[in-house]
């Protein structure tokens, strides 16, 4: 907010200048219905609180004006707005014919609307035939059209209005990068359209944590608890009534069978709403002890119930959508929402023509409990569409301009307001230090936070979600949408679960922790969790020299000895989760004993604990320090000054490094005979010390088959931080139903 602010008093002047002196744009937005005033409604918020630039109007029409529905206008007078104008558009008959009807009697009394209003821009929101009637009207009318939600995809009639009213709208304000993709593709123009998000999450992301027991009892009962409920939103589809019906039918069986206490919202105005209710009469809904039968809930009340429900079910947008926030397990039944964007926790029965397919479902997916998704929105859409709507100048033509041929996918524009940077938040937790880094899709760090990592459990995860948030909060200033959280950890990890389930020494503490679920639910994110090793790998993977490289295998040379094995372009994790501990590859059987108890490891001979106890055994005999060399006396002493003496000539310090290599590469061929990679990535701090030794090596031992092996040193400076980052970009960036 204080960014936004400041940005704006920066612009005023000459936004004013622009558009003539003193003149404020006069904004008329049109809402039909219950279900597009929840996104409306914080742009009209944002709108009003800025009197000096915006002056606006407000046109009520369709559904909220029927008691059927709910009276919906009044939740708009009870945010204190104005309206302006109220329009009886809706034509009873609840069939093909009356929606048809209905869209002619609004583009009658629309013209009358818009001439006494003269607006300077029409906001109108998504893919609802009253929202075709409104584009329609202004476009004759040689009035600015911004429309919200333009782009997407899904099942019924929705999809041609939607695109209809993008061809007809001037400006674009989309909620995916898929979405701006079709846009693009549709031939629009790229400097008008802005992908912010979806401007309900702005309210969203900030609702979980308010009072909602008194809500749930209000709507549901004193003797139901969080997480133990149903929300069901069914409407009709258009295209196929008589179907929708049917699964309607088989939906309420199926929740009667089910026997949890449920929330039945009516269904909306489009054409087959009466036999839906005839439906829910016919099974005694309305007096069934186990379900409310309601017509409208307020947006407010509504983000509670279904973000403390067991499960939502239905096929309204909202459970694609909004839902996704909260990582409330969803069934989506039938087509009308095919073709959208969805996180993990919705469950689609597309051939919902059973009532024991929809029971199983009830069943597989009640009482779970989801990541949070990110997918329709980050909670910064409405800052980001003022500012969209500010930059627009008014003497510009009206006339529409298409991009022709549609561009290429890869095109992208350096302006801020329309394209953001795709990123995710990285974790490192080390043995000494914690670090938190905005990483871009293509690995550039932009911001990198840096603590010394806490001993107890409870101090630690508590630094780790300041340091999140605080990077989250800076990611909107350096133009940067986060996808999610990937975290790189010590020990062994159950990737599936976000769990640690067994730390390093180096990590006090750090055992059976689930990471997920606080940090999901603090940044209202998906949030991923590998081991250090495995995150390495995948940060050659995507960024380094494993990019395009079938099978290669990463070994670290740090503290310990540790690694990933990418087979087959995947990421092998193990039956116990527990494969690439490459630092545990026994090179002898009466070797030094290592951290894990065994004795001849790699770890035990080539780590940095195992060079700083070789240099501390020559430091004590005084045989470490050569002519060239100091050390202070309080100075600890290193691996780095056994390397240091190597160098210069210390030919006990050489002897060692040289053993310690040679186990390394007795590791590696041991590796190659296994595996058989055709690359091997050394990364770490001692890499380059030893990469010749490890050459050395697999020439003399290895199988001829095996010696061709590329053996590199990683270029990566920071390939834990980026593994992490890899971890979200290359799940968030491909998960489209």
């Amino acid at each position: 907010e204080v960014y936004f602010k400041n940005l704006s008093k920066q612009k005023q002047k000459q936004v004013m200048e622009k558009n003539g002196n003193n003149h404020k744009l006069r904004v008329c937005v049109a809402t039909c219905n219950r279900a597009d005033y929840s996104k409306l409604a914080p742009i009209m918020f944002g709108i009003k609180a800025e009197p000096n630039f915006f002056e606006l109007d407000v046109v009520v029409l369709g559904s909220h004006l029927i008691d059927d529905y709910g009276n919906t206008y009044r939740m708009i007078e009870q945010d204190d707005f104005d309206i302006h104008t109220r329009l009886h558009t809706i034509v009873r008959g609840e069939d093909e014919a009356a929606m048809v009807e209905s869209v002619g009697l609004a583009l009658v009394k629309l013209p009358d609307v818009l001439n006494r209003l003269k607006p300077d821009i029409m906001i109108v929101h998504g893919d609802r035939f009253d929202a075709l009637a409104l584009a329609t009207s202004a476009a004759l009318m040689n009035i600015r059209i911004l429309h919200i939600e333009g782009g997407e995809v899904s099942g019924t009639i929705d999809d041609s209005i939607r695109h209809a009213i993008t061809k007809l709208a001037h400006y674009h304000v989309c909620c995916t990068r898929s979405a701006e993709q079709h846009l693009i593709a549709m031939c629009e123009d790229h400097d008008r359209i802005l992908l912010a998000g979806c401007p309900s999450y702005d309210k969203l992301l900030s609702a979980k944590n308010k009072d909602y027991m008194s809500i749930i009892r209000v709507w549901l009962g004193e003797d139901v608890k969080t997480r133990d409920y149903i929300v069901a939103l069914q409407h009709p589809v258009t295209t196929d009534i008589k179907h929708s019906i049917k699964m309607f039918e088989l939906t309420l069986d199926a929740l009667i069978s089910f026997n949890k206490r449920t929330l039945v919202l009516f269904p909306n105005v489009d054409a087959g709403n009466k036999e839906m209710v005839r439906v829910m009469r016919k099974k005694g809904i309305e007096h069934h002890p186990n379900f409310r039968a309601v017509k409208h809930v307020p947006f407010d009340q509504f983000i509670q119930l279904v973000a403390h429900a067991g499960c939502m079910i239905g096929n309204s947008s909202c459970g694609v959508r909004e839902v996704g926030a909260f990582g409330t397990p969803v069934i989506n039944l039938g087509t009308r929402q095919t073709g959208r964007e969805t996180g993990e926790n919705v469950l689609h029965v597309r051939d919902a023509d059973t009532q024991d397919k929809i029971l199983q479902a009830l069943q597989l997916q009640f009482g779970k409990q989801y990541p949070c998704s990110k997918i329709y929105g980050d909670g910064n859409a409405v800052p980001r569409i003022l500012k969209f709507l500010k930059s627009i100048d008014l003497k510009e033509p009206l006339q529409k301009k298409f991009c022709f041929p549609p561009v290429k996918d890869n095109i992208s524009q350096d302006i801020d307001h329309i394209l953001e940077t795709q990123s995710a938040l990285a974790v490192d937790l080390g043995g000494t230090n914690l670090r938190v880094a905005i990483v871009s899709m293509k690995g550039e760090i932009v911001k990198k936070y840096t603590e010394l990592n806490p001993k107890t459990y409870e101090d630690r995860l508590e630094l780790i979600l300041k340091m999140c948030v605080e990077a989250a909060s800076e990611a909107v200033n350096v133009n940067c949408r986060i996808l999610g959280v990937g975290i790189s950890t010590g020990g062994r990890v159950n990737p599936r679960e976000g769990i640690v389930l067994h730390s390093t020494k180096l990590i006090q503490e750090w055992s059976s922790v689930d990471l997920r679920t606080p940090i999901s639910d603090a940044l209202h994110l998906p949030v991923w969790v590998d081991n250090d090793g495995n995150c390495a790998a995948l940060a050659e993977r995507k960024f380094g020299h494993g990019k395009g490289i079938e099978n290669f295998v990463t070994l670290i040379t740090g503290t310990g000895i540790g690694g990933g094995i990418v087979h087959q372009h995947e990421l092998i994790h193990g039956s116990s989760f527990c494969a690439a501990e490459l630092g545990h590859i026994v090179v002898s059987l009466d070797g030094p004993e290592c951290l894990c108890g065994s004795q001849g490891c790699i770890e035990a001979y080539a780590s940095g604990i195992a060079l700083q106890r070789e240099a501390k055994k020559l430091h004590d005999e005084d045989l470490l320090l050569v002519e060239g060399m100091s050390m202070k006396e309080e100075e600890v002493v290193s691996a780095a000054h056994l390397i240091q003496a190597a160098k210069l000539g210390n030919t006990r310090a050489d002897s060692i490094l040289r053993t310690a290599g040679t186990a390394l590469g007795l590791g590696v061929v041991n590796i190659l005979h296994t595996m058989n990679p055709s690359l091997v990535i050394l990364s770490g701090v001692l890499a380059s010390h030893y990469v010749n030794a490890v050459k050395d090596v697999i020439n003399r031992q290895a199988l001829s088959s095996a010696k061709t092996v590329d053996v590199v040193v990683s270029n990566l400076a920071d390939p834990a931080l980026l593994g992490a980052a890899s971890l979200v970009l290359d799940y968030t960036t491909r998960r489209i139903y």
